[in-house]
């Protein structure tokens, strides 16, 4: 465990404003339920006013505009949220794999590895495969021929990078594979979740660009573009040539269609099914409630009928004015 740190000596590093005693020492992080007097924790949603009152926490990290609602000592900075992570990584460092190729990993002659990359157990790095310095690779990954992955790439156990793409055109004789002749091209800095896959393209390339971060079980259809410093939580689907913007925010299970644009700054909440293109910044959820199945099938055949409803108020009013 990291030494412990004084409020001054956080904020020297990180920046902020301690208000309160800066020589308070804190030795970990903790949540405001859950945090005992050498732990500091952070406060950013009004929702928790309450919580913030009963910490036990030796200090606190929030913004200005909440610095008021505590005399404990505390760090008065901009993002309270990302602040935290910070401070969390100062007594937490990340830790990776050692640099090095484990003996039962595959490279392939013409792959090229970049300096201080780490390859676990059981990785399959496919022929003029590129991975680019600083990158980790957790076991059992497979990375495609002629896939491309950037500096300080972090990818977890079972993903799979440059899989065939579902193409496929059906015949009188049956089904026809289209080949998948794209790659995929992963920026810098890109973090992968365990058992994710990303296709490669039909022609044209997959692009993750940098910054991306991809939880686990995401599957990323061929042709899709994702901008920098897109995020997408665990068991998102995305479909091919689905174009989404820089600073996407994804959630959980939400699924994007194929051929589809969403542009910079979307926030799609957790289940929603996104069917048309977003041109528009801004948050969407698209959530039918769950029930009890005799009722939600009910309450569906009354959706069906909204169309229909509409139309017979239209017509009501309509005779109403005309009358």
């Amino acid at each position: 465990m990291a030494a412990p740190l004084t409020l001054g000596e956080i904020a020297s590093r990180l920046g902020g404003r301690v208000a309160g005693d800066a020589g308070v020492r804190v030795r970990q992080v903790g949540s405001l339920e859950n945090a005992r007097p050498d732990e500091i924790t952070f406060f950013a949603n009004a929702r928790y006013r309450e919580r913030l009152a009963a910490t036990r926490a030796g200090a606190v990290i929030l913004g200005a505009d909440a610095e008021a609602l505590t005399a404990l000592p505390r760090i008065v900075c901009d993002d309270p949220y990302a602040y935290f992570a910070r401070v969390s990584q100062l007594f937490n460092p990340l830790t990776v794999q050692a640099p090095g190729i484990h003996p039962s990993a595959s490279i392939a002659p013409g792959a090229r590895l970049g300096e201080g990359v780490s390859i676990g157990a059981g990785c399959v790095i496919g022929e003029n495969a590129r991975i680019g310095a600083g990158s980790c690779l957790y076991p059992n990954v497979v990375v495609y021929p002629g896939c491309a992955l950037g500096a300080r790439a972090i990818v977890h156990a079972g993903a799979v990078i440059g899989a065939d793409g579902f193409g496929i055109a059906l015949s009188a004789q049956g089904w026809v594979k289209i080949p998948q002749i794209g790659s995929v091209r992963i920026g810098d800095d890109v973090e992968i979740g365990a058992n994710t896959t990303i296709d490669r393209g039909a022609i044209d390339d997959t692009v993750i660009e940098d910054g991306v971060k991809l939880d686990n079980q995401i599957q990323i259809g061929h042709n899709v573009r994702v901008g920098a410093h897109t995020a997408m939580a665990g068991c998102v689907a995305v479909a091919g040539s689905a174009d989404i913007g820089r600073r996407c925010t994804i959630g959980a299970a939400a699924l994007i269609l194929g051929h589809l644009r969403l542009v910079d700054e979307v926030h799609v909440s957790a289940g929603t099914v996104i069917s048309r293109s977003i041109l528009k910044p801004g948050t969407y959820t698209g959530m039918f409630p769950f029930d009890e199945n005799s009722e939600w099938a009910r309450n569906t055949a009354l959706v069906r009928h909204l169309a229909e409803l509409a139309e017979r108020v239209r017509a009501l009013e309509k005779g109403r004015k005309n009358g």
